[in-house]
């Protein structure tokens, strides 16, 4: 499980609104001078806000600007990493491999390997929609406090 601490910025009956500010990676690798992420969340001030399931819990026993510990399981980490990288390039190699087989030319090979990476990008974006409340992928809550979990007949 991979830990994070936030910061709640909003409240609401099923989850929080938890402002990350990402300390944990960013500064801590040896890519940090070469690293776009870190350049551009020094030169924006960029935060995430992401949406944590309460899972039951009393979203009373919460405060705003409470920090809070979030994980965020290893396998969810990797397996999307790999999805949102390698789909568009499999998919412009694939399409652009198909034009220059049928056409022979290497405008429109490279016409079609654009067109894969646009379409590699687009399925992403699709599935991202798709499984956007998916509880298998969200963030969790790390703390003492219990999850109620209702069992229903």
């Amino acid at each position: 499980m991979i830990a994070e601490t936030g910061r709640i910025v909003a409240i609401e009956a099923e989850g929080l609104w938890v402002e990350t500010i990402q300390r944990s990676t960013c500064g801590s690798c040896a890519a940090e001078k070469g690293c776009g992420q870190s350049l551009m969340a020094k030169l924006s001030g960029h935060t995430s806000y992401l949406w944590v399931l309460l899972e039951g819990r009393n979203p009373d026993d919460y405060q705003l600007g409470e920090e809070i510990q979030l994980g965020v399981p290893e396998e969810v980490v990797v397996k999307g990493s790999l999805f949102v990288y390698l789909l568009p390039l499999l998919s412009m190699i694939l399409l652009s491999g198909l034009a220059h087989s049928v056409f022979a030319h290497e405008g429109l090979s490279a016409l079609g390997g654009l067109l894969g990476l646009l379409a590699g990008g687009l399925l992403v974006r699709w599935r991202a929609h798709q499984t956007r409340y998916d509880p298998r992928l969200q963030p969790v809550l790390l703390d003492e406090r219990a999850p109620v979990h209702l069992v229903t007949p």
